[in-house]
C-alpha cells in the first residue's frame, strides 16, 4: 500500500518554507524524499531512525492538516502542585521582605522560601525545585562571603565607595 497518495510534493514544500524547527523540517524533508522515490526503510536507514517512526509521521500526514502533523503533540504530564493563582501569591510574598510574611529572616533563603510554600500553600518542593521557583520570580539566590578577619576597615570602605562609584 503507498503512503502520502493524497499529499502533493508542492504542499509539503510550502510547508516546509514556514516550518521553524528542527523536528518539522526533518519530517517535511522525509516526506518530500520519500514521495520522490526511496523507500521508508532506506530513508530510515539514512537518518538512523526507526521504521515505525517514519511510518507514523505519515499517518500523521494523512490523517491531519500538514501544519498539524508536523508539530509534536502536546503531552499531558503532572499538574503543578501550585496553580497559577497561587504561583503569582508565592511570588508577589518573596518580592518583599520575610518579615512580611511573619518570619524573622532578614533575606529569603531556598530553606525559608521552601518554608512559606509549606505554610501557606501546604505544599513540599525539594529544595532544587524552590530555587527554580525562585528563579522564576525574578530572584537571584546568592551564597554569604567571609570578610576575612584581618580585613582594615577603612580599606574596605574605600573599596566600597570606589567600587559604587564605578558601577
Amino acid at each position: 500500500m503507498a503512503r502520502l497518495e493524497d499529499v502533493s510534493v508542492e504542499e509539503l514544500e510550502a510547508e516546509l518554507e514556514d516550518a521553524t524547527g528542527k523536528r518539522e523540517t526533518k519530517r517535511l524533508l522525509v516526506a518530500i524524499i520519500y514521495k520522490r522515490g526511496p523507500s521508508a526503510p532506506m530513508i530510515a536507514e539514512w537518518l538512523d531512525t526507526r521504521e515505525q517512526t517514519i511510518y507514523r509521521w505519515f499517518d500523521r500526514l494523512e490523517e491531519e492538516p500538514i501544519s498539524d502533523a508536523v508539530q509534536d503533540r502536546q503531552r499531558s504530564g503532572r499538574p503543578p502542585k501550585l496553580d497559577e493563582t497561587d504561583r503569582a501569591e508565592f511570588q508577589a510574598a518573596v518580592h518583599k521582605p520575610p518579615s512580611e510574611a511573619g518570619y524573622d529572616q532578614p533575606a529569603w533563603t531556598t530553606e525559608l522560601a521552601r518554608q512559606l510554600l509549606q505554610d501557606e500553600f501546604d505544599v513540599e518542593y525539594s529544595r532544587r525545585h524552590v530555587q527554580r521557583l525562585l528563579k522564576d520570580a525574578g530572584l537571584t539566590w546568592q551564597t554569604p562571603r567571609p570578610q576575612p578577619p584581618t580585613a582594615d576597615e577603612d580599606e574596605r570602605t574605600e573599596f566600597w565607595e570606589t567600587t559604587k562609584k564605578t558601577r
